[in-house]
């Protein structure tokens, strides 16, 4: 089984505006995948499927800002923006060219957001296909538990990170509550999970991370637009039973281009994809 620790030593950091940026890079195939994870979680989610991936493919994941192993700077807005400006100059400083981009959750905002910039010509990164994977990116399907809406209220956000997140038992009770992966539910993996997200004491900035949510509506239709207008093939990967993300979302999303083609996946709720 792969620790934090040996995840850490598998990767290397890079600086990007002054901010060091934690990143696995792995397998020696020509056609590369670019991962970009979900939300609370770090490119570690991906450690148990890496093998398999780097059969096929060299995999590029980083660790978003304030995620993980990388940097954690204390008060910042991390803005889903902000994370799409790091991934592009990080691939940019890393030299990659052409390649695919799969994202989950969190992730695929961020994707979207790089998706409206290539349509407009505004970076020269050339994307051959992109797979989105359970996300709530449709508001009017949003399934926003109790506790999301209190840790997106700018004033009680980071009391309410608090009381939760310094709380193991009860970041262990939600990570299981949306995947039913029993590989991911063991106490080991949930253990690793929660050590990284604690790096920097990364937990009391976990209220700020999910500004995300507000930045969901400020740019609503831009992120639309973007696959609405989007010529890159489309594929959409999402779990039937996801509670967070509901199936709606994805059928919603499936009619809206014709480059977007839906792949169903059951039994696996909101992290099904590792």
């Amino acid at each position: 089984m792969i620790t934090s620790d040996n995840w850490k030593e598998r990767g290397k950091f890079y600086t990007i505006s002054n901010k060091q940026i934690f990143v696995i890079d792995e397998g020696e195939y020509a056609e590369t995948i670019l991962i970009l994870h979900g939300y609370p979680t770090s490119s570690y989610d991906y450690s148990r499927v890496l093998p398999e991936l780097t059969k096929h493919f060299r995999v590029v994941i980083h660790d978003h800002l304030g995620f993980g192993f990388s940097d954690k700077p204390d008060s910042l807005t991390y803005s889903l923006i902000d994370q799409a400006d790091i991934a592009l100059q990080l691939w940019n400083k890393m030299g990659l060219k052409e390649v695919s981009i799969l994202a989950h959750d969190y992730g695929t905002s961020v994707a979207k957001e790089i998706l409206s910039r290539k349509n407009h010509n505004l970076i020269p990164l050339k994307i051959r296909r992109i797979c989105l994977c359970n996300s709530s990116m449709r508001l009017e399907h949003l399934h926003l538990r109790n506790m999301g809406n209190l840790l997106k209220n700018k004033k009680l956000g980071k009391f309410i990170a608090r009381l939760t997140s310094n709380s193991y038992q009860k970041f262990k009770k939600k990570i299981k509550s949306n995947s039913l992966d029993p590989h991911l539910n063991n106490k080991y993996d949930i253990n690793n999970v929660w050590d990284q997200m604690n790096t920097s004491q990364g937990q009391k900035e976990i209220h700020l991370l999910s500004n995300f949510i507000n930045e969901r509506y400020t740019f609503w239709h831009r992120w639309t637009e973007a696959l609405k207008e989007s010529e890159i093939p489309i594929k959409i990967v999402w779990e039937k039973n996801d509670p967070i993300a509901v199936k709606e979302i994805a059928i919603v999303m499936a009619t809206e281009n014709q480059n977007e083609k839906i792949v169903w996946i059951e039994n696996d709720k909101h992290y099904s994809i590792i």
